[in-house]
């Protein structure tokens, strides 16, 4: 049986966290006070060197103003732009040839047609 961890981006996770984090302008030695774990420990999740629980996750929640499906997904039901930022962190790391194959992907997949 495949691990459900597998299957959550804890990456992705810590990336939201790090971002939500910096756009309130706590430090991590602030947030890991209010959360009261160490700073070691609030890093290595930020970096996804250890998985965090729902509990951690949602008191990070309610510290950053952030709804909880925003940091586990990266949208909010209101949101139009989902993905936008991973796609073009994503795009950027990719060399040209990548970038148009990931292209070419999304239209087959978005049901446009080629010219």
């Amino acid at each position: 049986m495949e691990s459900v961890e597998a299957n959550i981006d804890f990456k992705l996770i810590g990336q939201r966290i790090k971002d939500a984090r910096a756009k309130k302008g706590y430090s991590q030695q602030k947030l890991a006070e209010q959360i009261d774990v160490a700073v070691a420990y609030l890093s290595r999740i930020e970096r996804a060197g250890t998985p965090i629980n729902l509990k951690r996750l949602g008191q990070i929640s309610l510290i950053l103003d952030v709804p909880l499906e925003e940091l586990i997904t990266g949208i909010v039901v209101e949101s139009e732009n989902y993905l936008d930022k991973e796609f073009s962190d994503l795009l950027k790391e990719c060399s040209k040839d990548k970038q148009k194959l990931i292209y070419n992907i999304a239209r087959i997949v978005a049901g446009v047609s080629f010219i």
